[in-house]
């Protein structure tokens, strides 16, 4: 089905008008009908009785299932706003449904999108098992209202290990979204290959241990555990370059990039860690697969 994300109904026909301000941007889609026919069936009906009512637009909030896999969006994709100049930033993170400890949790991947001045969201999509459905819809309500990243900080979910961790995922992204908008850090992306992998000027390092370093690494990486990088650093690492440095996730990158800039470097965390890179390769993906379901 092929619509405008800002149609509405005017004397009993549709009229395009310009977004309302929850809307990030209107734009030619394709999505599911049945939230939006039900919602236009119900102003149809407003007006049919004489209630003004208009039609606010959709966010192309979506879900759907592969096998074991469930993947959702909402708002607007990276291809999307690159696409109409847009500026955005953008986290990934690699929580787990409920409580990593307590049986049967499940890992996703979460990606969210926003305004690099303000924080606010712009998109969201998840991959992953239990749990998807929740976060994106938590997302949905959160670009309806207009909220930021440094909102997501204080978002208050339902906790106990069946059902969440103390900190929830879409929490976790916004603490990694709003420390890269307080210059906490500074992110590099495993799409910049070219600037990445290739490129004389950048270092990365690989600070998890040799255990996870040998089930697959990205290439052309140095190997400085996280517990050594204090002492080793200064000793092996070029302050004229920019360091890369990376784990499975994120966090031991970030701690890692906390370090190195305390040392004096240039240094930037490659936001969702490794797993992410692995999304980027999907050669290296299907080679390394163990790393990346341990």
């Amino acid at each position: 089905a092929v619509f405008y994300d800002s149609v509405t109904v005017h004397q009993g026909r549709p009229a395009f008008i310009r977004p309302c301000c929850f809307l990030v941007l209107a734009v030619l889609s394709m999505l599911w009908l049945q939230w939006i026919l039900v919602t236009q069936g119900r102003i149809a009906a407003d007006h049919i009785f004489g209630r003004q009512s208009t039609y606010r637009g959709t966010q192309g909030s979506s879900i759907t299932r592969v096998f074991e896999c469930t993947l959702a969006c909402t708002g607007s994709a990276e291809k999307t706003l690159r696409r109409h100049g847009i500026p955005f930033e953008k986290v990934y993170v690699h929580p787990y449904s409920h409580v990593k400890h307590y049986p049967d949790a499940q890992a996703m991947c979460l990606k969210v999108l926003f305004c690099p001045e303000s924080g606010r969201i712009l998109g969201a999509q998840a991959v992953g098992g239990a749990g998807v459905d929740k976060r994106i819809d938590v997302m949905s309500t959160a670009i309806q209202g207009g909220m930021t990243v440094y909102d997501l900080e204080e978002l208050e979910a339902c906790y106990a290990p069946p059902f969440n961790s103390a900190k929830d995922p879409v929490n976790m992204a916004g603490f990694v979204a709003g420390g890269i908008l307080r210059s906490d850090q500074l992110q590099a992306h495993s799409d910049w290959e070219d600037s990445l992998i290739s490129n004389d000027n950048v270092v990365l390092v690989d600070v998890r241990a040799e255990a996870e370093r040998s089930r697959g690494t990205i290439p052309t990486s140095l190997h400085v555990p996280l517990d050594d990088l204090r002492e080793r650093a200064p000793l092996e690492l070029p302050h004229d370059k920019v360091i890369v440095p990376f784990c499975r996730e994120g966090m031991r990158g970030y701690l890692a990039t906390c370090v190195l800039r305390s040392l004096g470097y240039n240094a930037r965390n490659l936001s969702g860690g490794y797993l992410t890179y692995l999304q980027y390769h999907p050669d290296e993906l299907r080679e390394h697969m163990d790393a990346f379901f341990l």
